[in-house]
């Protein structure tokens, strides 16, 4: 009873997740509609994406030790220390990746302002340096549980992360105009590179 409580609770919490983030990432498009107002509303939307991202992270927990009835086993066919050397494979370049990003991308990350800038630093080269590092944690801490009902569920993640991308890109469309346009052209989503 508690696996499927804690599994539904899961697939809420990620539905929540994307809702959340993505009106977030609407602070031009909100703008247009309830004014200047927006941009302190995305804030707490975004601060609620973060909790909702933390109940996920604890939802992986409680299925280590509560985990569903599936063809799948319970745990990896090899050893935990294996699952943990891919894990830091994985997780270090991806935790990386984040920290520059949010570090590149100053306030704005955690709160829109409306007279923002445009990012520099690793922004030149990537155009989501933190959705590109942090899709992979889900995989990392399913890894570290050694789950593998956990890493396929973890799969999830990239397409919502796609559709978090796409919807933050439509919302600096409107705020930065063909500026961001032209930026987009020459700048990678999720794999860096820069066109000349």
């Amino acid at each position: 009873m508690i696996a499927w409580i804690n599994f539904a609770v899961l697939l809420l919490t990620s539905i929540l997740y994307l809702l959340f983030y993505v009106r977030s990432a609407a602070p031009a498009g909100r703008e247009k509609v309830i004014g200047p107002k927006a941009y302190q509303l995305c804030f707490y939307d975004r601060l609620v994406s973060g909790v909702l991202e933390a109940v996920i992270t604890a939802n992986y927990i409680l299925y280590y030790f509560f985990p569903l009835s599936t063809p799948l086993p319970e745990r990896f066919p090899w050893d935990w220390w294996i699952s943990l050397v891919i894990a830091l494979f994985i997780g270090i370049p991806a935790t990386t990746l984040l920290v520059i990003g949010v570090r590149d991308a100053g306030e704005e990350a955690m709160r829109p302002k409306r007279e923002h800038i445009m990012y520099g630093g690793i922004y030149s080269r990537l155009r989501h340096p933190q959705a590109t590092g942090e899709v992979f944690l889900f995989l990392v801490i399913a890894l570290l549980l050694n789950s593998p009902f956990l890493a396929l569920y973890s799969l999830i993640y990239f397409p919502i992360f796609v559709v978090m991308c796409y919807a933050e890109e439509q919302d600096l469309l409107l705020r930065y105009g063909d500026a961001y346009a032209e930026y987009c052209k020459y700048t990678g989503a999720f794999w860096p590179y820069k066109r000349k």
